[in-house]
């Protein structure tokens, strides 16, 4: 994609970094944390499950220094963003 943006492996974060960007990544979709038994941990529970399967990523922009968690396709779907804003600039 954009050497802006990498792709950060999950694992190399330390438990309450990837938990506050897990629990970022709920409250910003709007999840109900009532859906689970366990509420937010629950969740996080969950999405930890489906960064294993690489159904989401840990995305850092090293302009803004700003790190967060997006789906495959949201990923996807900001780097067409990405090539179409590069073409037109």
């Amino acid at each position: 994609m954009n050497e802006r943006f990498i792709e950060v492996p999950y694992r190399l974060l330390p438990g309450e970094t990837l938990d506050g960007l897990l629990e970022a990544f709920v409250t910003r979709q709007g999840y109900d944390t009532t859906d689970t038994g366990d509420g937010m941990h629950g969740w996080t529970a969950e999405l930890k499950r489906q960064l294993e399967r690489g159904e989401l990523l840990v995305v850092h922009d090293l302009q803004t220094e700003l790190t967060e968690i997006m789906t495959l396709s949201q990923w996807r779907a900001f780097g067409r963003r990405l090539a179409d804003d590069e073409e037109e600039g």
